[in-house]
């Protein structure tokens, strides 16, 4: 169901991740995600995946979590699979008509879809270990440099903050609209495309206006409770790097080194 998606959900718990300063966290993932497109090798995969699980485990978030976030993109990952599958070269397995799969398209397959899925468990650990208020202010931070050449760092870090909060409200409202449209004789499994497309326009002029009342709700807070931007804001708590941090930092530094040391052997 869609109520079992994860995606932008916070779960609070007592981790060394949670613990963590937000800042540091964003820049780790990001490194990440550049380190995960830059392997091409087996010993690269495997030292990621492993990582991966590692945080995971660390994390203190019960696995099912993380196989929840990554469901949503199991049709992606399957097309992904199976279209470089029959269009690499190189080493025929089967024909199917005029599609031929190859060894080579296999293993690329795997790469690109392990890639696909360690993106999407990485983001969702940092989303998880995070609160919206924490990733406001660290997305704030790291872009408060950009100020000077008149980037408005704190409204870019509320409006995505803001979006990725309301991405599980969203998704239980479209599954509420859809179970009242089934209550009331709705068949959302039957006809043809043209046909099921027709049967998005009853969830979606909902959802809409769902969506815009909340968004109006949300601005109405915001005025009474006299908000004005960043300028002149305050925080009650102040971001600033512990020995955790550094000593995570540290650890980091080590594996990037250490990779790039294989990756310059050749291993």
């Amino acid at each position: 169901m869609l109520d079992d998606m994860m995606l932008g959900q916070f779960f609070p718990a007592d981790s060394v991740l949670h613990r963590m300063d937000a800042r540091l966290k964003i820049m780790l993932l990001f490194i990440f995600i550049i380190a995960i497109f830059l392997c091409d090798s087996k010993t690269d995969y495997i030292l990621l995946t492993l990582l991966n699980i590692i945080l995971m485990t660390v994390s203190k978030i019960p696995f099912v979590m993380y196989l929840k976030a990554v469901k949503p993109m199991f049709w992606i990952v399957l097309f992904t699979f199976i279209m470089h599958i029959f269009s690499g070269e190189g080493t025929i397995i089967a024909d199917l008509w005029i599609f031929s799969a190859t060894w080579e398209g296999l293993t690329e397959g795997i790469f690109i879809t392990l890639r696909l899925i360690l993106l999407v468990l990485m983001a969702s650990i940092l989303t998880f270990t995070t609160s919206p208020l924490v990733l406001t202010d660290a997305l704030e931070s790291l872009l408060s440099p950009f100020k000077k050449i008149g980037v408005p760092a704190h409204e870019l870090s509320m409006m995505m903050t803001i979006a990725l909060r309301f991405i599980p409200t969203l998704i239980t409202e479209t599954d509420k609209i859809i179970k009242a449209q089934k209550s009331r004789g709705a068949d959302f499994s039957s006809g043809n495309i043209i046909q099921r497309i027709k049967y998005i326009m009853p969830i979606l002029i909902p959802l809409f206006v769902s969506a815009f009342r909340r968004a109006d709700e949300l601005a109405l807070a915001m005025e009474s409770r006299c908000y004005r931007g960043g300028q002149g804001r305050t925080r009650m708590k102040e971001m600033k790097f512990g020995r955790l941090d550094f000593f995570i930092a540290a650890i980091a530094v080590l594996i990037i080194v250490g990779m790039i040391v294989l990756k310059i052997k050749g291993i």
